[in-house]
């Protein structure tokens, strides 16, 4: 299959996931597990106990209090959560991005915190009798450990989610992570931003927009026949303008795409990260792409391959004001003295930031 980019190949299709999920979805047969994480959404308390020191001999908890907000993306297929919390060692934010995978009927689960900017890999899996178990895999000390998710006592007003690592292979079990949470209508805290600017690079972007696409089939080669698609985006701010999310919703000839871009700021280098992913599949392209603003247009750089040769690809958001804006896409085969632009978007504003 030709590979398009990590935007342009999760738009237009799903990605296979590991070796192990068929028997999974084998095992889930006649289950539609879409609907699995709905009592997830809505505004809640948590009260989160953590173990500081992991797998170590140091057992020391301390405790986070705090509210988590869950919305539904795709009509139910993602769901995105924020996590404010607040406890004797500091302030906790964090952010889940759940995905459905309505092939092998399983959810992905890629974290984030607001110290670094970064997706972790993500916990797969699937609820079975009213329980979700997901697994993945972390470092400890630099030393590879299995991740296990659990999600269980879920009622319409309460559910527990739990955390564990294994140094083992599964054998044994770490609780490090354990957090309970209640129904509530308290209005959540407002995340307090950073005072760096480039924090603010996606503000303009803020809002809704109509957006027109231009796709190159075949890039890279002597074809150069192009299709359309036409639709929406929505753009939304998440800790206080550190990272948004922005849905697209478009139409054309070969069919609906919707996906998302999720954009996360990393403190410490003072760059973004792109993250993309398309409805009905559970993979958040990687690595993901880094890049910044100068002067009012944003680069965002990544390594790819393209009918197995590896390549560069590039993404740029330039034109920007404040009823309009472009973005594209291009690849180059030559480390990077050339480039040839694949994919083209251009926005309209429809209506003002949230």
């Amino acid at each position: 299959m030709r590979s398009l980019g990590k935007f342009a190949l999760l738009c237009l299709a799903l990605i296979a996931g590991p070796a192990w999920a068929a028997p999974a979805a084998a095992l889930l047969a006649g289950h539609d597990g879409q609907h699995d994480f709905d009592f997830n959404v809505g505004t809640w308390h948590t009260h989160i106990r953590y173990l500081q020191n992991p797998l170590s001999s140091h057992e020391s908890w301390t405790t986070f209090d705090g509210t988590v907000v869950v919305r539904k993306l795709w009509g139910g297929q993602a769901e995105f959560e924020e996590i404010e919390a607040d406890g004797p060692v500091g302030h906790f934010e964090g952010m889940t991005l759940f995905l459905y995978d309505s092939q092998a009927q399983q959810w992905s689960q890629y974290f984030a915190n607001s110290d670094d900017g970064q997706l972790d890999s993500p916990v797969i899996g699937a609820f079975k009798g009213g329980r979700g178990d997901f697994y993945g895999e972390d470092t400890v000390d630099g030393k590879t450990v299995l991740v296990r998710m659990v999600w269980e006592d879920i009622t319409p007003t309460a559910h527990h989610v739990e955390q564990s690592f294994s140094a083992d292979g599964g054998k044994t079990w770490e609780a490090n992570f354990i957090g309970d949470l209640t129904a509530t209508t308290e209005t959540p805290k407002v995340p307090t931003a950073f005072a760096d600017p480039a924090q603010h690079d996606f503000d303009w972007q803020l809002g809704t927009w109509k957006i027109h696409m231009q796709r190159m089939l075949h890039p890279l080669s002597t074809s150069e026949t192009w299709t359309t698609y036409d639709g929406s985006v929505d753009v939304r701010k998440v800790w206080g303008g550190r990272a948004d999310l922005a849905e697209i919703d478009t139409q054309g000839p070969s069919g609906r795409l919707q996906f998302l871009s999720l954009r996360l700021y990393e403190p410490k280098s003072h760059q973004w990260t792109l993250n993309f992913a398309h409805a009905g599949s559970y993979t958040v392209g990687t690595p993901p792409m880094h890049g910044q603003f100068h002067d009012g247009k944003g680069e965002f750089y990544a390594q790819d391959t393209l009918d197995g040769k590896a390549i560069l690809e590039r993404f740029s958001f330039g034109n920007i004001s404040a009823g309009a804006g472009q973005d594209q896409q291009a690849f180059s085969a030559d480390g990077g003295k050339t480039w040839e632009t694949n994919w083209i978007n251009d926005q309209t504003r429809t209506g003002p930031s949230h």
